[in-house]
């Protein structure tokens, strides 16, 4: 299959005055293929939204790309001017934000929004077909009944409803890569699962590439091809999704894996992960995660350990492996 991305040891830093740079994400790498779902997992502050924004490069002014490529259908749009992103953006790849009524204008009707993409990347259509195509969008996404939701504003959308305006969006240019960033954070499971059996279908019907960041390693598993489990801003596992729950090498994986619900056995507390994600600014010596391990030893606290593939298609970074 051909790589509709590539990013190749990707840093970003966010610089501070009179202080080190914060290295938000380091050395990340992987691969996704046309037509693949790829699950980006791992608690809050390890690095997934700012790699999405990283390669939208929507990252705010005090954070820059430092080293590394992001190949986007073999071009590399690191070095790209802002107005050569703007083509990228929506028509090639487009994102999903996590909260959708704070990315929704609440001055404007939900077809009104929906129109502006369409419009971005229709040139020449007639009032009336623009209103065809945000109703076409809305009934894709299931916003119903479209004629009255698209005459609606946010604060009358449920979060369910406005999230599926915001794909609708999204969808508007018909993008090669849909990023969506925590899409279900703030939904109920019932909502949650609507959302992600939407997104399943829309992805086989509008053959798109997806990166579906998220915490919740069950939702992940369910949806992906694969899945990248990343931990203060590195990849420490990439591995089939239809293994991750048996297979699963890295320690930090398998507390991810044993801390799911559905794993607990009998009566008694959850398996949990003891300590938190080290700040980005005060990462700890050798391994980041050797901290909150059982497992580590000397050589843990000497330096990073490298990412070597195991076998074709999982990849870990551990030296207990």
């Amino acid at each position: 299959m051909r790589k509709i991305l590539e990013i190749e040891d990707l840093h970003t830093y966010f610089h501070r005055q009179d202080s080190d740079p914060v290295r938000a994400v380091e050395g990340v790498t992987f691969s996704l293929y046309e037509g693949e779902i790829l699950g980006l997992v791992g608690e809050s502050a390890c690095g997934k939204s700012v790699t999405a924004l990283s390669v939208m490069k929507l990252l705010p002014e005090e954070a820059e790309i430092v080293k590394g490529r992001i190949l986007f259908s073999g071009r590399d749009i690191v070095p790209l001017p802002e107005n050569d992103m703007r083509g990228i953006r929506g028509k090639g790849i487009s994102m999903v934000f996590q909260e959708p009524k704070a990315a929704l204008n609440p001055l404007w009707t939900i077809g009104f929004q929906v129109a502006e993409s369409v419009t971005a990347h229709k040139k020449g259509l007639s009032s009336k077909q623009t209103r065809q195509e945000v109703l076409s969008l809305l009934e894709k996404v299931e916003l119903l009944p479209a004629e009255i939701k698209a005459d609606e504003y946010p604060h009358r959308l449920s979060g369910g409803e406005a999230q599926r305006a915001m794909i609708a969006i999204a969808l508007a240019s018909h993008p090669s890569l849909l990023i969506a960033d925590e899409p279900t954070t703030s939904l109920d499971v019932t909502i949650e699962n609507q959302i992600v059996d939407l997104f399943r279908r829309l992805k086989n019907e509008e053959k798109f590439s997806f990166i579906f960041i998220t915490h919740d390693l069950s939702l992940c598993a369910e949806l992906a091809d694969r899945i990248a489990v990343m931990y203060a801003g590195k990849i420490v596992e990439v591995i089939s999704a239809s293994e991750i729950m048996e297979n699963a090498l890295h320690p930090y994986t398998k507390a991810l894996v044993s801390s799911l619900p559905q794993n607990k056995k009998g009566k008694g507390r959850f398996s949990v992960i003891s300590g938190n994600v080290p700040e980005p600014d005060n990462k700890p010596k050798g391994c980041y995660f050797h901290p909150r391990c059982g497992l580590k030893s000397e050589i843990c606290l000497n330096g990073y350990p490298k990412f070597v593939e195991v076998s074709p298609g999982h990849g870990v970074s551990c030296y207990n492996v």
